[in-house]
């Protein structure tokens, strides 16, 4: 396989892996949602620094520690369902009363772009699966005579870009509907549905095996 044809083969895969909702989509809508789109961009670029992170771990074979080291990867999978639960209850605690909605933003005061970022980041970085992924995958789009940090980041790269245009979509599409979402009830709402989604997220990693 030649680097063009690693690099179009594995757009494929991320690209539906992109489009799969999952955590990283939640997060973005409900960040675009009751935030505004600034923060949200922020944690769309925490998440992805986190993902070429990953690709330049794997392509060095740092993170193939997630795989050879039990104790290393429990580490790290109980460090995420920590910050998942933490993070969630969160939201669930400053959505439980209208009063507390109207009061205070979704995010007080942590709505800054440098705090959006950091939860990008630690979601993306604090998820195991995201490592194993890479690093069960990642190796097999690595051409011969090609350096593999290089070509781990070039892979990263791509991921990174497909995962920017749809979050473009999501961001714009809220921003349609925002009149409408922001309204206390909804936001309201909207904070309890995330909250349980990045619990039930957590939950899921805590009962799941390496």
């Amino acid at each position: 396989m030649d680097v063009y044809g690693a690099i179009a083969s594995f757009a494929v895969i991320v690209a539906l892996l992109t489009l799969t909702p999952g955590l990283d989509t939640a997060l973005i809508l409900r960040t675009s949602l009751l935030a505004g789109r600034r923060s949200a961009w922020a944690v769309v670029l925490g998440i992805q620094v986190g993902t070429l992170l990953w690709g330049l771990l794997t392509a060095a074979g740092l993170s193939a520690l997630l795989t050879a080291s039990h104790v290393a990867y429990e580490v790290l999978r109980w460090a995420g369902v920590a910050y998942l639960i933490w993070m969630g209850g969160r939201m669930l605690w400053h959505s439980r009363t209208s009063q507390a909605d109207e009061a205070a933003p979704p995010d007080p005061p942590d709505a800054g772009w440098g705090r959006a970022f950091r939860r990008g980041l630690l979601t993306n970085l604090l998820n195991p699966k995201v490592g194993a992924f890479y690093v069960a995958v990642l190796p097999q789009f690595m051409p011969q005579g090609v350096p593999h940090a290089v070509m781990g980041v070039l892979l990263a790269g791509v991921h990174v870009c497909e995962a920017l245009v749809w979050s473009a979509v999501l961001i714009g599409f809220t921003g349609m509907v925002r009149g409408w979402l922001r309204r206390p009830s909804v936001k309201r709402a909207l904070d309890r549905l995330t909250g349980l989604i990045v619990i039930g997220f957590g939950l899921r990693l805590a009962v799941q095996q390496s």
